[in-house]
C-alpha cells in the first residue's frame, strides 16, 4: 500500500493523496518519496535526484520553453496568446494603452459571450462589443461576435496546441488536456504582456494526477471534476500548483471528456493544468485544419512530482456540490441516503452568512427536488455532454409543472451538429430551451431562479448568489452543480435529483464533424495586422481608469470592512449578474464594491478618505505616540482604508474585485492567507498592499492602523512590517507582505501599474 491519505466519501475509496513526493517511472509506476525510494529505484536500474526528475515532467519543458531568462526557480514567463470576454477586455486595452502599447505583440482573441444579451443597461454591452472590434482592428487582434462561442470554447477549437502556453482574464482559462498549459489571470497580467513584459513567479510545484480504470456508464466528467475538488480545496493541496494529469486511464476517455474535467481544476485552486497527449488530441486539433500544433506530451522515464494524486475512475460515482462552493461534494447516492442530515448540515454551515438557506423544503416524496436545470457553457455545453442528456430524454417530458430546463451549446459548429443530428429536436419537443452559446448562466445574468428554489446546474460555480438573486432584498436561491448526464436523469423525473447510473440508457457514439466556415465567415482575425489609423469607438459608459496616489512614505489605514467568513470569494469582493454591464465604468462599478457581503462599506470606504479636522487632530495625537512620530503633522502621512478578511479572492480572475476596492481609496487588504494568486496580484497591480497578518483580534471594525515607514520598508525588502493599532493605547501590529518581484514591490511604491509604466 502507498503511503497516502485515503480521501474516502463514505461510498469508497475514490482518491488517494501522497503524504509525500512521488517518482512516477516508465509512464506507470509509482514510487513514493520515502526513506526506500532509492532503493526502489534501484529495482529499475534507475538513478535519478529530485531535481533532475523534475526536469522530466511535461510541465517543467513548457515553462522552461517560456521562460526567458535562464533562472527555473524564478520564471519570466512570455505567453503564445492571450484571451479576454467582454467583462475583462475594455479594462485591460484600457490600462495598456494608458501603459504605451500600441500594438498587440501576440494574438489576443477577444470573445463576448458574457455582457452578449444585452438586456440591460441600455446600449452599453453592445458598446463594449464595438470598441473590442475597433481594438482589434486597430491593435491587430481576434474577434468573436457574441454567440459565436464561450471564451474556452474558442480557445479549444481554435488556440490551443501542444506545448503552448496561454494567458487568460478568466479564471477557468484551462486548455490542459489539449496539451496547452493556460493561466487565469487578472487583467494587469494581460496588460504586462501586451506592453512586451513577462509574468513572473516562482517555478510552482507540480503535482502528478495518475488516472486508472475505466469510468462506470452515466458517469461523467463533471463527476470525476467535483469529486477531485472535493478532495483537494479546503487541504489545499494543489494551491497555485500545476496539475500534470498522467496514467493510462486517460487513453479511455474522450477530449469533450478530458475538457470537461480540466476546465474545473480551477476550482481546486490550482494554478494551471497539463494532460499527456495522445492520438486523439491529434486528432482533435486535425479535424480543426491545425494538425502542425500537435506533438506528444508525456512524461520523462523517470519524472519527480511534489505530490501525487491517484484516482481509480471506476470507482467515481455520480456527484453533486451543494451550496455554496463546488468542493462541497457528496454523491447522488449518498445525498438520497441522508438527504435531512445533510441538507440540514448545510443550512448550519451557512448560517453565518445571515441568509434563511431552506433547503431542508427540497426534501419531500423520499427525495430532493429542484425546480430548474441548466446544461451551459465550458463546462457544461460540450458536445459529448450534450448528446449525452439527449439519448436520456429521448421521448421524455420535462412537463407542465413549475420544472425548467435549457441547454446552451458551447459553440455555434456545436449547435449546428445538434440541429444536424436531431439532438435539438429531442430537446425541443422534451419542453427543454435550447439557446445561444453564453455564459450567464455561470455568473448571473438570466435564468435566475425564484425565491427559495434550486437550480441544479453543469456549470462551473456555486457560490452565493452567483446564480443572480439579491440578499439585500430577500431573496435566496441556490445552485447545486451535476454532470449534464445526471441533470437530464433529474429533469425526465419531474425535478426529482436522480443518477444518471440508475437508469438503463442505451448511449450513443456520435461523431463531431467540425464546421470552420462558421467562425471563417463572422470572426475577425488581424493578428499580426494592426491598422493603426483605426480610430476606438468609445460608448458613452467606457471611461478611462481614475489617477491612483503613489504610496506615500507613511501610511495610514482606516479598517472599513471586517469580515470573518473563512472565505470571501470575489463575486462577495464585487457582485457578478447585474453588475457586469458597468465593467468598463471604473466609477460606476465600484458603487457596488462588497454590496452583497457588506452594504455599507462603499460609504465608509469614501468617508475615511474625508475626515473632518477634529477627527483628523484626534488621530494626529494618537499617531504621536507612536516612536519616531512625536513631531508629525496631518502632512506627514497618507490616509486610505483597508478591509480585513480571512481568505480573500476565491473564484474570479477579474481584476475589477481589486480595482474597485483601489478606485474607493483602499490603500491595503490584511488577510491571514489569499486564497488564489491571480487575487493576490490583482491587488499588487492596482496597488494595494496585500499584508498577510496573524492575529485578527489586535483590530476592529473602524479602527485605524499606522504604518510608519512603510515605503522604505518595501524598498529594503523587510520581510516583517510593524503596524500601529492607534487607540487610548497604542498596539503593535506586525505584518508581512509575502514574497514580491523587484518590479511588484516598485508597482506598490509607485500606486498602481499604469503609475509604474507611466514612469
Amino acid at each position: 500500500m502507498l503511503e497516502s491519505q485515503a480521501v474516502i466519501n463514505k461510498e469508497g475509496n475514490m482518491i488517494e493523496l501522497f503524504n509525500n513526493g512521488a517518482y512516477f517511472i516508465n509512464g506507470k509506476e509509482i514510487i513514493n518519496d520515502d526513506t526506500d525510494a532509492a532503493a526502489k529505484l534501484s529495482k529499475y536500474g534507475i538513478s535519478v535526484s529530485k531535481e533532475t526528475g523534475k526536469e522530466g515532467t511535461i510541465s517543467h519543458g513548457i515553462l522552461a520553453a517560456h521562460n526567458k531568462n535562464s533562472d527555473s526557480r524564478n520564471l519570466t514567463l512570455r505567453f503564445d496568446s492571450l484571451t479576454s470576454h467582454d467583462i475583462t477586455y475594455v479594462g485591460i486595452i484600457q490600462t495598456a494603452r494608458a501603459s504605451g502599447m500600441d500594438k498587440f505583440p501576440m494574438p489576443y482573441v477577444l470573445t463576448n459571450c458574457h455582457n452578449s444579451l444585452c438586456a440591460v443597461g441600455g446600449t452599453i454591452n453592445q458598446d463594449d462589443h464595438v470598441f473590442a472590434l475597433s481594438a482589434a482592428k486597430k491593435y491587430g487582434g481576434v474577434y468573436v461576435p457574441p454567440h459565436l462561442a464561450v471564451i474556452h470554447s474558442y480557445n479549444r477549437e481554435m488556440m490551443a496546441g501542444c506545448g503552448k502556453m496561454i494567458l487568460g482574464s478568466d479564471s477557468h482559462t484551462r486548455y490542459g488536456a489539449l496539451g496547452t498549459m493556460a493561466v487565469g489571470e487578472g487583467g494587469g497580467e494581460l496588460a504586462k504582456q501586451l506592453v512586451g513584459k513577462t509574468y513572473d513567479m516562482p517555478a510552482p510545484p507540480i503535482v502528478g494526477i495518475y488516472l486508472d480504470g475505466e469510468l462506470a456508464k452515466g458517469v461523467g466528467p463533471q463527476d470525476v471534476a467535483l469529486a477531485i475538488i472535493g478532495a483537494t480545496f479546503n487541504n489545499g493541496y494543489v494551491k497555485n500548483k500545476v496539475m500534470e494529469f498522467v496514467g493510462p486511464g486517460i487513453a479511455k476517455l474522450s477530449i469533450d471528456f478530458r475538457n470537461g474535467i480540466d476546465v474545473m481544476t480551477t476550482e481546486t485552486a490550482c494554478w494551471s493544468s497539463i494532460w499527456q497527449t495522445d492520438v486523439l488530441v491529434k486528432n482533435y486539433l486535425k479535424e480543426r485544419g491545425r494538425a502542425e500544433d500537435y506533438k506528444e506530451l508525456k512524461p520523462a522515464n523517470a519524472a519527480y512530482y511534489d505530490g501525487f494524486i491517484k484516482i481509480d475512475l471506476s470507482k467515481i460515482q455520480p456527484c453533486i456540490a451543494l451550496p455554496f462552493h463546488p468542493s462541497n461534494v457528496y454523491t447522488i447516492n449518498e445525498l438520497q441516503k441522508n438527504a435531512k442530515d445533510i441538507l440540514a448540515k448545510t443550512e448550519e454551515e451557512n448560517k453565518g452568512t445571515g441568509l434563511n438557506l431552506n433547503l431542508g423544503i427540497k426534501y419531500r416524496n423520499g427525495g430532493v427536488w429542484a425546480e430548474q436545470a441548466i446544461i451551459a457553457g465550458c463546462s457544461g455545453g460540450i458536445f459529448e455532454n450534450i448528446m449525452a442528456a439527449a439519448d436520456i430524454m429521448k421521448g421524455a417530458s420535462i412537463g407542465s409543472g413549475n420544472f425548467t430546463m435549457s441547454v446552451y451549446p458551447e459553440s455555434q459548429p456545436t449547435f449546428l451538429e445538434l440541429v444536424k443530428n436531431g439532438a435539438a429536436q429531442t430537446f425541443m419537443k422534451a419542453g427543454v430551451l435550447v439557446r445561444e452559446a453564453f455564459c450567464g448562466p455561470c455568473f448571473g445574468a438570466g435564468d435566475t431562479p425564484a425565491n427559495n428554489e434550486l437550480s441544479v446546474r453543469h456549470v462551473t460555480r456555486n457560490f452565493m448568489n452567483r446564480e443572480g438573486s439579491k440578499p439585500n432584498d430577500g431573496q435566496i436561491s441556490s445552485v447545486a452543480l451535476m454532470d449534464a448526464r445526471s441533470i437530464a436523469a433529474t429533469a425526465i423525473n419531474g425535478g426529482k435529483i436522480t443518477a444518471a447510473t440508475e437508469l438503463n440508457v442505451k448511449y450513443g457514439k456520435y461523431k463531431f464533424f467540425f464546421d470552420k466556415s462558421i467562425y471563417d465567415k463572422r470572426v475577425y482575425n488581424g493578428t499580426g495586422k494592426p491598422q493603426n489609423e483605426t480610430e476606438l469607438v468609445f460608448g458613452p459608459n467606457i471611461k478611462d481608469w481614475p489617477k491612483m496616489p503613489a504610496l506615500p512614505e507613511n501610511l495610514l489605514l482606516k479598517v472599513v470592512s471586517f469580515i470573518t467568513d473563512p472565505v470571501t470569494t470575489t463575486d462577495e469582493l464585487i457582485p457578478s449578474g447585474e453588475t457586469s454591464s458597468y465593467r468598463s465604468n471604473p466609477l460606476k462599478l465600484a458603487e457596488f464594491t462588497l454590496s452583497r457581503k457588506d452594504p455599507g462599506y462603499v460609504k465608509r470606504a469614501k468617508d475615511a478618505l474625508v475626515m473632518n479636522d477634529d477627527q483628523l487632530n484626534k488621530i494626529i495625537e494618537n499617531v504621536k505616540k507612536v516612536n519616531g512620530c512625536s513631531g508629525f503633522t496631518k502632512n506627514d502621512f497618507g490616509i486610505g482604508s483597508v478591509i480585513f478578511a480571512r481568505k480573500p479572492g476565491d473564484g474570479s480572475a477579474r481584476e475589477q474585485a481589486a480595482s474597485c476596492q483601489r478606485v474607493l481609496g483602499a490603500s491595503a487588504n490584511l488577510a491571514l492567507e489569499y486564497a488564489t494568486k491571480r487575487y493576490r496580484s490583482n491587488l499588487i497591480n492596482w496597488g494595494i498592499l496585500p499584508f498577510i497578518i496573524t492575529d485578527e483580534s489586535a483590530f476592529n471594525l473602524d479602527s485605524f492602523i499606522f504604518f510608519p515607514g512603510i515605503k522604505t520598508a518595501i524598498q529594503e525588502k523587510r520581510e516583517t512590517i510593524t503596524g500601529f493599532v492607534l487607540g487610548d493605547t497604542v498596539k503593535e501590529l506586525t505584518a508581512s507582505l509575502g514574497i514580491l518581484t523587484d518590479a511588484e514591490r516598485q508597482i506598490l511604491i509607485d500606486g498602481c501599474l499604469i503609475n509604474y509604466y507611466a514612469k
